[in-house]
């Protein structure tokens, strides 16, 4: 009986909690990583997001009709992008310009007069515009479509792929 009594009572004491500062986890960079995540990343069992170029071409078919994102290097080192998000027959959205990467986000600066520049979520196997973009973005679409949560998941991790591209007119979605 004693040793019984004993051995719940070590079994209770491991069970206890440390206290509060110990269990933190630790900070991680950009605090988007968890420790399964980082351990993943550091043994080669999935790749790291940061390291990932944003070059290829992300899609996403639905019901109402197509997004497409695609990202091209330019011979002056910069990222062109060019991107149609559709939604049925009649509203859509388009425009081009140049990307610049920042940890996991996307940079997308909008050729044009407004001046529209939207900070996407980028993981390496998807492009996510944020749910609320800038007025000056509106100009991009016709009708009542937004570029407010479009997200595009990654079909092909090569420029030729993002060149070969069209727009719903036929047109090239990415141009050198």
């Amino acid at each position: 009986m004693r040793r019984i009594s004993l051995t719940l009572f070590l079994l209770l004491l491991g069970c206890q909690r440390s206290p509060a500062n110990q269990d933190a986890p630790p900070v991680v960079s950009g605090g988007a990583a968890s420790r399964l995540e980082q351990a993943a990343i550091a043994s080669g069992t999935i790749a790291d997001p940061a390291k990932i170029s944003p070059v290829g071409l992300f899609q996403r078919n639905h019901e109402a009709g197509r997004d497409a994102l695609c990202v091209i290097p330019a011979r002056n080192g910069e990222l062109h992008f060019g991107l149609e998000a559709i939604f049925g027959e009649e509203p859509a959205c388009r425009g081009q310009g140049t990307a610049r990467r920042a940890g996991d986000k996307l940079i997308l600066s909008f050729k044009g007069g407004d001046r529209c520049i939207i900070v996407a979520q980028y993981d390496g196997d998807q492009v996510a515009l944020p749910g609320v973009v800038d007025l000056a973005c509106a100009d991009l679409c016709e009708g009542r479509g937004s570029l407010e949560g479009v997200s595009f998941p990654r079909i092909a991790s090569d420029a030729a792929s993002a060149l070969r591209a069209r727009a719903r007119s036929g047109d090239p979605l990415c141009t050198a």
